[in-house]
């Protein structure tokens, strides 16, 4: 039953209360998370104030009202995220919000531009919430408990009458849903809905960061027994039409841990001398029809998220782990790019269908690794033109025939594969960097647990040349799929007319933003030439080269990614600004992305001679696959977080090298040399002096001592203390 402000006899309630004290006590840890997206904020506004401001370029009849979401602040500040890319973001003081939360689709009335002033406006209207349900934990008082939210960014707490908390205890962690918001009430009034259990138990936190972020802890029954319902046996007519592939030699290179084999690739010499290499992807299209259980379902996630300790995947494990995946000794179905190559990795031609094909072996990294490895050692150098030399040295490449062939010549005809195919991946590497592309990289913390999912310890993953292997091959066969529908012949009138399609796009970098990161790194000694387009990408490449192994290489890397626009989904193609192809969508991944799904089913309609589809419907499902996958990617960086924090919880008073990788004016932010941590150190905390912040030299000052921690420092810390809910670590200076 729905409670007003009458009959819970009580004032407007606020945060304000003994049983809300903890979340209103929040630490500076917590407030220096936002204050570089503040500053970042504040220079958009700023960068403009002296010129003609984005507002200028509405329409005066839109001036009055703008649509966007909502970022909003601990301290109950906003600032909205107009859907119209053009205008830079609106502040909103926290009287202003109307019970906006963070994320919420709203409508502002937009205040009177002020000359040099940031713009400014005012909630007038919800019109979607961004979360069904919050998560945190409940603290029950004599007669009302509060949901305390695991979110900094919900500034208030959600008000439970008791007969609303199910079994709820008093501490647990669990989910609730808003079920009322009287206009006059500071808190909204919610109810348990799932129990999650204690804070602390490691799956109680992986599914609170799944709900979190608005991904189901649980596969619908009606999806999961039309899973069941599938049938293992491809019917002989579903074989006969497709290109036969079983005796081409074929091969899957995955993570050591993977289950699902949603790529695989087959080399052969053909009688020209040039190399024929598939790229086959699993082709999930053929068991998941459009408006199923399974696809609606598949749909709303969009996306399988990776958290530190489990994979939720976005199709059934009957599919993504049996019936889909190319596991070795098994015909499977496939939706394949083959490509005919010289020796200088040309393609001169390529063809794209539908697909059987018969893994024979299943390769770790590692395992693929090694056999580059022995190779690589026998060259006088690792120069690309000496990897290019006798490329299809292997023989003439086929599935093992039906008498098996002797363990020693299997291996030697997949060594002969994998090294074919690594020499054609490094000649297309090269390419690709020559022509522009940008090698971004960024550290991927992983960690080593025991069967109870506790950290037992942090390392980083490495990218190594079988990874490199893979990439290349699918990075060319989005490459040609895009290709494929995307250069559009024309007519005999001379018209062009493109078909809808699914594209990966990435913008230019805004010039702002190369500007601020030009003058960051300019202070730290390096230089970036923005002349041209390859002259810029040339200087991206050798700054993230320059870094490796230096106390500042996180950070510029960061910076560097933040520096770039965001690369997303869309109809409307502007190429791939990073990887510096003009055509570029995403088909090697549809048992964990639906848009490669959506782009097998184009592919598939557009063959057999269909219409284009309804490019509004499938610019809708872009805009919401790009929004998963970055609360994916929120996700999995919140259980990193949670897993460093669980890591150094038992490491309280110990002391650790690191390195000074990050400044703002609430403290000093370190990552640790050995487990790859990062936790701060508070200004408070500094008694020996009164420090500065110096922002335009990445540093803070002692104001008499003049003694400065500044970014790349190697310090000595000590562990002080560590807020698994808050998934923060406190650090102290060691002298």
């Amino acid at each position: 039953m729905r409670k007003n402000q009458e009959s819970l006899g009580l004032p407007k309630l606020s945060k304000n209360k003994s049983a809300v004290s903890a979340k209103n006590s929040k630490s500076n840890t917590g407030k220096s998370q936002n204050s570089t997206h503040d500053k970042a904020h504040s220079k958009s506004r700023h960068a403009t104030s002296d010129k003609k401001s984005k507002y200028d370029t509405i329409p005066a009849a839109s001036r009055s009202y703008l649509t966007g979401r909502i970022d909003m602040k601990q301290t109950g500040k906003a600032y909205l995220l107009p859907d119209n890319k053009e205008m830079e973001d609106v502040f909103i003081s926290a009287n202003n919000t109307k019970h906006a939360l963070h994320g919420d689709l709203v409508k502002i009335f937009l205040f009177p531009s002020r000359q040099g002033r940031r713009l400014e406006g005012q909630v007038v209207e919800i019109l979607e919430r961004d979360k069904k349900q919050i998560v945190g934990i409940i603290e029950i008082g004599p007669k009302f408990a509060f949901l305390i939210p695991d979110n900094n960014n919900i500034p208030v707490d959600i008000f439970i009458n008791k007969e609303d908390l199910k079994t709820a205890k008093n501490g647990d962690k669990v989910l609730v849903k808003i079920v009322d918001w009287p206009e006059h009430i500071n808190n909204p009034i919610g109810e348990v809905t799932l129990v999650l259990g204690r804070p602390g138990d490691n799956n109680v936190e992986m599914q609170s960061i799944l709900a979190e972020y608005n991904f189901p802890l649980f596969y619908p029954e009606a999806a999961q027994k039309e899973a069941q319902k599938m049938s293992a046996q491809i019917p002989a007519k579903e074989c006969k039409e497709r290109r036969d592939f079983r005796e081409v030699y074929t091969c899957t290179i995955d993570p050591a841990d993977a289950k699902d084999f949603d790529d695989a690739l087959s080399f052969q010499v053909l009688a020209n001398g040039n190399s024929q290499v598939g790229i086959h992807i699993a082709d999930v299209s053929y068991y998941v029809k459009p408006d199923s259980a399974i696809d609606q379902e598949a749909y709303d996630r969009a996306t399988s998220v990776y958290l530190v300790d489990r994979t939720i995947a976005m199709l059934p494990e009957r599919l993504c782990n049996d019936l889909c995946s190319l596991r070795p000794n098994e015909d499977k179905l496939c939706f394949s790019v083959v490509l005919e190559m010289d020796a200088s990795a040309q393609v001169v031609d390529t063809w794209i269908g539908r697909t059987l094909i018969h893994s024979n072996n299943r390769f770790a990294y590692e395992e693929a690794q090694e056999k580059i490895d022995a190779y690589l050692a026998t060259l006088p150098n690792k120069d690309t033109k000496d990897q290019a030399k006798n490329v299809n040295s292997a023989p003439k490449t086929s599935k093992a025939k039906k008498t098996q062939p002797k363990p020693e010549a299997d291996d030697l005809l997949a060594t002969n594969a994998i090294l074919s195919l690594h020499k054609l991946a490094a000649i297309l590497r090269e390419r690709r960097f020559k022509s522009g592309a940008i090698n971004f990289q960024s550290q991927e913390v992983r960690f080593r647990l025991d069967p109870q999912g506790k950290p037992l310890g942090v390392y980083i993953k490495e990218s190594k040349e079988a990874n490199h292997l893979v990439e290349e091959f699918m990075l060319l066969a989005n490459k040609k799929v895009a290709e494929s529908v995307g250069k559009v012949k024309a007519d005999k009138a001379g018209k062009k007319t493109a078909k809808t399609f699914i594209y990966r796009v990435h913008d230019e970098p805004n010039q702002e933003k190369l500007q601020t990161f030009m003058q960051f790194v300019a202070k730290l000694g390096y230089s970036i030439n923005n002349k041209s387009r390859v002259r810029l990408a040339d200087s991206f490449n050798k700054l993230l080269d320059d870094v490796q192994g230096k106390g500042e290489q996180s950070m510029i890397e960061t910076i560097a990614i933040r520096t770039m626009s965001k690369a997303y989904y869309s109809t409307d193609n502007i190429g791939h600004y990073g990887l510096s192809f003009p055509f570029y969508s995403h088909f090697t991944s549809p048992i964990r992305r639906y848009p490669d799904l959506m782009a097998h089913r184009l592919l598939e309609r557009y063959a057999e001679g269909g219409a284009s589809a309804n490019k509004d419907e499938y610019e809708e499902k872009c805009d919401h696959s790009s929004k998963m996958e970055r609360k994916a990617a929120e996700a999995e960086r919140a259980s990193v977080k949670y897993k460093q924090a669980e890591f150094l919880s038992d490491k309280i008073g110990q002391n650790f090298y690191g390195i000074i990788s990050g400044i703002s004016k609430w403290g000093i932010f370190v990552a640790l040399e050995d487990n790859y941590c990062e936790g701060m150190v508070s200004l408070k905390t500094l008694h020996d002096d009164f420090y500065e912040l110096d922002e335009d030299n990445y540093r803070v000052v002692g104001k008499n001592t003049k003694r400065s921690y500044k970014l790349g420092d190697r310090v000595k810390i000590k562990v002080q203390s560590v807020d698994m809910n808050k998934k923060q670590l406190n650090f102290g200076f060691e002298e």
